[in-house]
């Protein structure tokens, strides 16, 4: 292999590592500010063993599984609006508020994902 390739294949590792070094960064600083953050992955950490141990087909336990992970993702984007947000004012206006509540809806929305995918595979 030429010099070249190494050094942008080195360059691309790093990268890597330092995207995995800022994603536990943000799953500490998420884990350690946000309850509601916590509370899910509790029922994330409960449900998905269940998921796993269910005789389900293969896409069934994938679909059980992402859809408690698609839970953690609104979560997060939730968060991160709510940081940004306060970030860019504490005062109350009307597009903050909506901004934060649509974030809610993500995650409202979320649940209910993870109900109907849950009762759909489960009950039937």
């Amino acid at each position: 292999m030429n010099n070249k390739y190494m050094q942008n294949l080195m360059q691309g590792i790093k990268r890597i590592l330092h995207a995995f070094k800022f994603s536990y960064d943000g799953f500490v600083a998420t884990l350690k500010s946000e309850p509601a953050f916590r509370q899910d992955l509790a029922i994330c950490v409960v449900l998905a063993p269940i998921a796993f141990m269910l005789d389900v087909t293969s896409v069934q336990r994938v679909l059980l599984f992402s859809s408690l992970m698609f839970i953690l993702f609104a979560e997060c984007v939730n968060t991160a609006i709510e940081t940004i947000i306060d970030r860019i004012s504490m005062n109350l206006h009307s597009l903050s508020k909506k901004a934060k509540d649509i974030g809610s809806l993500l995650v409202l929305m979320a649940f209910i994902n993870a109900i109907v995918t849950w009762c759909a595979i489960l009950m039937f």
